[in-house]
């Protein structure tokens, strides 16, 4: 994948953004310092400024200047924060990674998927749906530490289906054990959309967001 045209592109537009912020803030110093002179000039000479007003409006003119410096650090560390995004994104081609979701897709008469349980618990029992829900087969995990778990499942039962969902059931003595389920598929692509975020295409499940990839394998 070529970045020039994306850092080319990007480095010009953040030098007219900060060719711009720099302008407003000069214009707005210049304006600043001239309201100060007018002021000076036509103050009562009976009741003149003291040092102390003078000093805090000097004092206001550097703030301006110190946010505008702010202003265009935070907008060169976006810039380089987004490319690193898409050069790591880019190295998961080609991998394994699990998003949330109850998806199971069959490939090479296998399955996989991960769940991730809130507690420790002593029975967890995995079950694979049909799309129309009906259950395909069941298998139990025994027990489970609290975290994430990945595991597979032999595709004997998915009855030719390619994509099967899956649920799990955990507890600890007679209480539930709540839990959250993932998919895993293949990246075969990266790309950004219009709002400048990274997105992920999927072998299987399609597009979904970069931060919605929970591991890799």
């Amino acid at each position: 994948m070529d970045f020039t045209t994306l850092n080319k592109t990007s480095s010009t537009g953040s030098g007219a953004a900060n060719q711009l912020s720099t302008k407003n803030a000069v214009d707005t110093q210049d304006r600043f310092l001239k309201l100060l002179v007018a002021q000076m000039q036509n103050q009562d000479p009976m009741n003149p400024m003291d040092n102390a007003q003078v000093t805090s409006q000097m004092a206001q003119i550097q703030t301006v200047s110190g946010i505008s410096g702010l202003d265009k650090s935070i907008q060169s560390l976006a810039s380089q924060f987004g490319q690193m995004q898409t050069l790591q994104g880019v190295a998961l081609v080609g991998r394994d990674v699990s998003i949330e979701g109850n998806k199971m897709v069959i490939a090479n008469n296998r399955g996989q998927g991960a769940f991730e349980l809130s507690g420790p618990a002593n029975k967890v029992k995995l079950e694979v749906l049909s799309p129309a829900g009906t259950v395909l087969d069941t298998v139990e995990l025994g027990a489970q530490s609290a975290g994430l778990h990945q595991f597979d499942w032999s595709a004997e039962k998915s009855k030719g289906y390619t994509q099967v969902n899956f649920r799990i059931t955990a507890t600890s003595g007679t209480a539930p054990v709540s839990n959250t389920l993932y998919s895993t598929d293949k990246v075969t692509a990266v790309s950004t959309n219009s709002s400048g975020k990274l997105q992920v295409q999927l072998e299987n499940l399609g597009q979904v967001a970069y931060t919605a990839i929970k591991s890799v394998d």
